[in-house]
């Protein structure tokens, strides 16, 4: 079976709704990191401080099919393209240990279905 992990890193007040569409995507688990980042543009200050806004980085662990499919949801359900407050892209996993085993389940119920 082939998987890829699904990084997205968003602006935080779009985390659920990007777990959300990812959910019914047909992903199943994420882990969530808190983070900042800095961007190419200079951040306004109010009286001397620098508001630079938090993000989340959400992890998912889905098959190489579904990825893609969850990543098209997340864009366009959180209107990605029409600005800038997250990316998702997607890398190929080469192994893998302890994935869940309802995962590998639906994701065999699925290449059935296929065929």
């Amino acid at each position: 079976m082939k998987f890829s992990v699904l990084v997205a890193i968003l602006a935080e007040e779009l985390e659920e709704p990007a777990i959300d569409a990812a959910k019914q995507a047909g992903a199943g688990g994420v882990t969530i990191l808190g983070a900042r980042g800095i961007g190419a543009e200079e951040k306004k200050t109010f009286f001397g401080l620098t508001y630079e806004g938090s993000q989340s980085v959400l992890i998912f662990v889905l098959e190489r099919k579904l990825s893609l499919s969850v990543m098209k949801t997340m864009c366009e359900r959180l209107d990605l393209k029409s600005h800038t407050k997250g990316v998702i892209f997607t890398v190929p996993l080469e192994h893998i240990a302890g994935i869940d085993i309802e995962q590998l389940t639906r994701f065999e119920e699925r290449i059935r279905d296929d065929l």
